[in-house]
């Protein structure tokens, strides 16, 4: 694709208003990074593992404390004793918690606060994992096959259409992992484990519905992203595409790339296009090889992990949005650098183990896919080294405990 510069957005960039982060992860160091150096004041709100709150760019850090309720902390903080430096921030929520806040308070927030555009009832429903599959089957776009089974009846009526393997996945994520350390679980073979799961999950207060999984190397995810304003028009479309995530076929994507995928593409188009979306969207896909097409996995209403990846590649979207909210002109980009690759070492070696393991990678192979590429890390920055000592004391702290087993 044709690459614009990223110097053609940060010319007379006016940069006045502030922004807060609430909550995040990696996402939320890469935000923070990006805004403060083209000399926007940024400030972070949320617990520890929001790498924003360590980042030497973040002027104002409010950290919650690990006992409290963090949307307490929030409304706290924001409306019951609000912080006059931070009136007339614009907030970016960047994880579930944060966007189920936002909306829930949208209407007091827009008395103090900037907030993206966007439509709070529709921007809270793609926190709903089923309700996102079902807008999707409504818009003609393919979806893996799933099952409700908010009751006893309902489960055992599915034991003859189910084909293993499935996952027993949250409706909402932000509510399950807190409890059970994971995203979701994955079953294997077995009806009497899936019965368990299910009412394990329902005892701790957690919707889950049963879908099977997709088969195939996690190669197969895609992801498509955009802005839509309010207007109607978008500001950018961008695709990236997984190599490896790590745990294999269920955790988070430890070596991605840019790549601009034309179907991919068109179908978070089709997708977004069929209701009236407003503000950030990204969508991914895994492409379903017994029939070919493209199946919504989940969308994620904000900015990714993949962040740094997306703004490395030459495509400011922080900044873009940024000036829109703001009522500035947003200059048009044509395209971003591909083959452009985030790759987290630690995480991307587990992967490698555990695929070899599986006897599908040989080392020489997982070399040699290390060798294509400009390559960008997730965390590390030598001028800001605070998020990556923090991450990478939680990641080998995982490590090692997986590493035991």
């Amino acid at each position: 694709m044709k690459l614009s510069t990223a110097n053609e957005i940060s010319q007379e960039l006016e940069t006045s208003t502030p922004v807060l982060i609430l909550g995040g992860a990696a996402n939320s160091a890469a935000l923070a990074r990006n805004l403060a150096r083209v000399g926007i004041t940024v400030s972070a709100a949320g617990k520890s593992g929001c790498l924003a709150l360590d980042s030497r760019h973040c002027h104002g850090k409010f950290r919650a404390p690990a006992e409290c309720s963090i949307q307490d902390f929030w409304r706290e903080l924001l409306l019951e004793r609000p912080r006059p430096e931070l009136e007339g921030s614009l907030i970016f929520a960047l994880c579930d918690d944060s966007i189920e806040f936002v909306t829930s308070n949208h209407a007091a927030l827009s008395q103090r606060y900037l907030l993206e555009g966007f439509d709070p009832a529709l921007r809270r429903e793609m926190l709903d994992k089923r309700a996102t599959l079902v807008r999707a089957r409504a818009a003609g776009v393919a979806t893996p096959n799933f099952w409700d089974v908010d009751s006893a009846e309902k489960l055992e009526e599915i034991r003859e259409d189910v084909s293993f393997p499935v996952m027993v996945k949250p409706i909402h994520s932000h509510l399950f992992i807190p409890v059970f350390g994971r995203k979701l679980f994955i079953i294997e073979s077995d009806w009497e484990e899936l019965v368990e799961k299910v009412q394990l999950a329902q005892a701790a207060n957690c919707d889950v519905m049963v879908m099977e999984m997709v088969p195939g190397p996690d190669s197969l995810l895609s992801s498509y992203y955009t802005y839509i304003d309010e207007d109607g028009k978008s500001l950018f479309h961008y695709t990236k595409c997984i190599i490896r995530r790590y745990p294999v076929n269920r955790g988070g994507a430890c070596y991605h790339q840019s790549k601009w995928l034309p179907e991919t593409a068109e179908a978070g188009r089709k997708f977004f296009g069929s209701m009236p979306w407003r503000g950030m969207a990204n969508i991914e896909f895994k492409r379903d090889l017994r029939d070919g097409k493209l199946k919504v996995i989940e969308v994620n209403p904000r900015f990714t992990d993949a962040h740094r990846m997306v703004v490395s590649g030459g495509l400011p979207i922080d900044e873009m949005i940024y000036r829109r909210q703001t009522g500035q002109d947003v200059p048009a980009f044509s395209g971003y650098e591909e083959n452009v690759r985030m790759w987290n070492p630690l995480r991307d070696f587990l992967a490698f183990r555990e695929l070899n393991k599986r006897g599908e990678l040989s080392f020489p192979g997982w070399i040699k896919s290390l060798m294509s590429g400009r390559k960008v890390l997730p965390i590390l920055s030598l001028t800001d080294p605070m998020p990556t000592v923090v991450r990478l004391r939680e990641e080998f702290g995982r490590a090692f405990k997986r590493l035991g087993k």
